[in-house]
C-alpha cells in the first residue's frame, strides 16, 4: 500500500512539475478574418479594390455577350449554312471562347495581384501590431485561428538550428554527394 501511495504522490508532483513547465509557454490567438473584417483601412482597400475591378468586369461581361451572340446566329442560321460556312462559324466561335477563357484568367490574375498590393499594406500594419502585443504581452506564440497558423513567434523557440545541427552530425562525410 506504501509503495502505491509513494507511486501515486511522485506522479502528482511530477504532473505539478509538467504543469508548471506547461505554464511558462504564453501562447495566444487571433482572428485574423474578424480583424480584416471590422478593419476601416481593409474595408477601403476593398472599396478601391471593387472600384478599379469594375473595368475588368464591364470587359467580361462585353466578350460573355459577343460570345453568346455568335452562338445565338450560329443556331439560328445553321439550317441555312452550308458544312462549310457552319464550320468556319464554330471555328470562329471556338476562337472567342479561347480568347475568352484566355482573357478572364488574365484578368484574375491580374485582380488577385491588385487585391493583394492594397490589402499588403493592411496586414503588414496589423502584424506589426500584433508582433508588439506578443512582446509587451510576453507570449511566446500568437496563433490566428483563421489560418490555422502561427503568425508570430518568440525567435528563441525556434528549433530549426538544433534540428539542423543534428542532422548534419547523423549524415556521415561525404554521404550527401
Amino acid at each position: 500500500m506504501r509503495r502505491i501511495a509513494f507511486a501515486l504522490t511522485a506522479l502528482a508532483l511530477l504532473g505539478v512539475g509538467a504543469l508548471d513547465a506547461q505554464t511558462a509557454l504564453k501562447v495566444g490567438y487571433v482572428n485574423s478574418q474578424q480583424i480584416l473584417a471590422t478593419s476601416a483601412e481593409a474595408a477601403a482597400a476593398e472599396e478601391r479594390f471593387n472600384q478599379e475591378m469594375q473595368g475588368y468586369q464591364t470587359e467580361v461581361q462585353q466578350l460573355e455577350e459577343e460570345l453568346t451572340g455568335m452562338q445565338q446566329r450560329l443556331q439560328q442560321q445553321q439550317l441555312t449554312l452550308s458544312p462549310e460556312a457552319r464550320a468556319n462559324r464554330e471555328q470562329q466561335i471556338q476562337a472567342k471562347l479561347q480568347e475568352y477563357q484566355t482573357r478572364t484568367t488574365q484578368l484574375q490574375q491580374a485582380a488577385d495581384q491588385r487585391r493583394a498590393e492594397l490589402v499588403q499594406p493592411v496586414v503588414d500594419k496589423i502584424t506589426a501590431i500584433i508582433e508588439t502585443i506578443r512582446e509587451e504581452g510576453q507570449y511566446h506564440l500568437i496563433l490566428d485561428v483563421a489560418a490555422g497558423s502561427i503568425i508570430s513567434a518568440d525567435s528563441t523557440l525556434d528549433l530549426t538550428p538544433e534540428v539542423v545541427r543534428r542532422l548534419n552530425a547523423a549524415t556521415p562525410p561525404g554521404a550527401g554527394n
